[in-house]
């Protein structure tokens, strides 16, 4: 006989539950079954629900409980997931009735109001919450921070998109060895597969970073009042950060810079300024897209760093970068995958937003 008691965080122990003695005729009006749903209808556990599955024995319920059972053109879960939400809670606290010990009956219950989407949007709406909740679950068992999981999940996404299994491959695609004989100006460009520590799609070539952008510095410029483009300024973006001199950088320049000491970070900027003394420019080539290459490097950039003899301070390795194979798609290939990558992000920056805004 299932009691108030027994049901704790959402969950019932069913072998400390008691049994009772019932006649047969009697027990059928109380007997549980799976998808039926129990309120606590008194007391301080008043509105509390349970959703009854896989149930294994004859079980009935206790006469402190209410036990509807869910239209089948509804999806139960969707029912439990609405009567953990604050809308219904508010109407809960609203009606019970009762000073010393609230309750709600059956005509309460009755009348409480709930949005009702399609069907198959129900469906959506319990798969995308059964999803996040295990998102939740791993970080609490894992003990990470939400940044940290999410951090995780961004460089999943990018690990997928440079192994070409983000997004499906066109056939009607011009194959990236066409794209590197085009950056090689007639001349080949060398590529090799076998370089690469995975599987590739037959339209993608491997070919080394030298042979599709450059390591530079900045121009000389007289001093102007233009930011300082070092890391911190980089990071946030804003604020002032001016410096009379220095090497002068353009954002309109097809260009990514990266930190040479300590982070290795990767930077975009639309800003103008004076280029940091850690900092160097990558220019890739016109051919390859800007936003393809830039992605690569956020996820590979820790590869570029090593610590030189005496120096506690990683540098960037030059010669590794040069020489690091690049995964190249087919150039139209390369905008869908960006396309994708920055969807994926912005769902998973709103949903972070989201669950730290409610911590």
């Amino acid at each position: 006989m299932l009691r108030i008691t027994d049901i704790q965080n959402n969950c019932v122990n069913w072998d400390s539950v008691p049994y009772v003695k019932i006649d047969e005729d009697k027990a059928e009006d109380y007997l549980l079954y799976d998808g039926d749903i129990l309120f606590a209808r008194t007391g301080a556990t008043v509105g509390k629900s349970f959703l009854i599955v896989d149930l294994n024995e004859k079980s009935v319920f206790a006469s402190y409980l209410i036990r509807i059972k869910p239209n089948k053109n509804i999806n139960t879960k969707y029912i439990k997931f609405f009567l953990e939400s604050n809308f219904y809670w508010e109407q809960i606290s609203k009606n019970s009735v009762g000073t010393g010990q609230p309750n709600v009956n059956g005509t309460i219950l009755g009348e409480l109001r709930i949005s009702i989407p399609p069907l198959s949007e129900q469906n959506r709406i319990v798969a995308e919450i059964e999803r996040l909740f295990k998102f939740i679950n791993t970080i609490e068992e894992n003990k990470f921070s939400i940044e940290e999981y999410f951090s995780l999940m961004k460089s999943k996404v990018l690990d997928l998109a440079i192994r070409g299994k983000l997004i499906a491959q066109d056939p009607n695609d011009e194959p990236a060895s066409v794209l590197l004989e085009r950056i090689g100006k007639g001349k080949k460009v060398t590529s090799d597969k076998t370089n690469c520590p995975f599987e590739l799609p037959n339209s993608w070539e491997v070919t080394e970073m030298q042979n599709i952008c450059s390591l530079l510095d900045g121009e000389k410029r007289n001093a102007l009042p233009l930011p300082y483009l070092d890391v911190k300024f980089l990071r946030n973006q804003s604020g002032i950060n001016l410096k009379k001199s220095g090497k002068f950088v353009s954002a309109e320049t097809n260009l990514i810079l990266v930190d040479g000491e300590n982070s290795g970070e990767i930077f975009k900027t639309k800003v103008d300024g004076y280029q940091g003394s850690t900092l160097k420019i990558i220019q890739i080539s016109n051919e390859i897209n800007e936003e393809y290459i830039f992605y690569i490097l956020k996820k590979e950039h820790k590869l570029f760093k090593e610590s030189k003899t005496g120096s506690a301070i990683p540098h960037l390795n030059k010669k590794l970068f040069r020489e690091y194979p690049i995964p190249l798609s087919p150039l139209a290939e390369q905008q869908r995958i960006v396309d994708k990558i920055e969807e994926i992000f912005i769902v998973l920056e709103q949903i972070k937003d989201n669950l730290l805004s409610d911590t």
